[in-house]
């Protein structure tokens, strides 16, 4: 069977309406991406957490996650959280090929495309 699946992994908060923008994303994501199971995946305060994602994944038969941290940048939890949770989802789901990209934050299209989007939002100088 197998397949393949994309899981934007964010860190969570206590207010739901946190979570919107990673919502639109994911299904942006998906949309253009219709073969590939798209879901978000949180540290904490929210569910679902990412080894419960990847194990409701593996239970549906899916052999193929790539997580893709949507932090701004390689902090402690991309860093040193992420790599133990690997780890422990490998060991649990050996037949699943799990892999992580770094944040999403240290790329520099996201980067550009961030830079764009702070210099618009300057007034235009007076003629």
């Amino acid at each position: 069977m197998g397949g393949r699946a994309l899981v934007l992994f964010a860190h969570g908060a206590r207010s739901a309406s946190w979570a919107a923008p990673f919502e639109r994303l994911r299904d942006m994501v998906a949309a253009r991406a219709p073969d590939v199971d798209v879901s978000l995946a949180f540290l904490e305060l929210m569910s679902p957490r990412l080894p419960e994602r990847v194990a409701d994944l593996a239970a549906k038969g899916v052999d193929d996650v790539t997580v893709v941290p949507v932090f701004l940048g390689q902090g402690g939890h991309v860093l040193r959280d992420l790599p133990l949770l690997l780890d422990e989802m490998r060991l649990a789901h050996p037949g699943v090929a799990i892999r992580a990209v770094g944040a999403v934050g240290e790329d520099p299209d996201v980067l550009r495309a961030m830079t764009d989007y702070c210099l618009s939002s300057l007034p235009s100088p007076l003629a």
